[in-house]
C-alpha cells in the first residue's frame, strides 16, 4: 500500500507494504479516475471539452493548416500526453505529469468509436 503525505504542497511517496511498483501503479490509475471526475464537474464531459479546445486550436493554426483540416479532439488528448512527456524529460519522477498522462489517455479512448 502507498500512502501519499503532503508535505509544503508537494506529493511524497512512502511504501508501507506489497510490491512498490504495482502498488504505484495502482495508485497512480486510482487517483487518475478522482481526477478526470473532479475535472469533468468543473469543465464538462471531456469528449466536448477537448472538441472545444480543438476548435481553438484549429482556428489558432488556420494559416498552418492545410484547407479543410482542423485538429479533433483526439488530437489534442495526443499532443497534451506529448507536452507532459516533454515536462517528464525534465523532471522523470513528477507524480501529477504521469497522473495527467493517465487522464489524457483515458480520454483520448472516448474520443473515438471502438467496435
Amino acid at each position: 500500500m502507498i500512502v501519499i503525505d503532503l508535505y509544503d504542497g508537494k506529493k511524497k511517496m512512502k511504501e508501507q507494504s506489497g510490491n512498490k511498483n504495482t502498488q504505484r501503479g495502482k495508485q497512480l490509475l486510482e487517483e487518475a479516475v478522482n481526477v478526470i471526475d473532479e475535472r469533468g464537474e468543473h469543465y464538462g464531459p471531456p469528449k466536448e471539452n477537448f472538441q472545444r479546445i480543438a476548435d481553438f486550436w484549429s482556428v489558432y493554426l488556420k494559416g498552418k493548416l492545410k484547407d479543410g483540416e482542423a485538429i479533433t479532439p483526439l488530437d489534442h488528448a495526443l499532443m497534451m500526453d506529448l507536452v507532459k512527456t516533454a515536462r517528464l524529460m525534465e523532471t522523470p519522477q513528477h507524480w501529477d505529469s504521469f497522473l495527467d498522462k493517465c487522464g489524457y489517455a483515458a480520454v483520448a479512448v472516448e474520443c473515438f468509436d471502438v467496435d
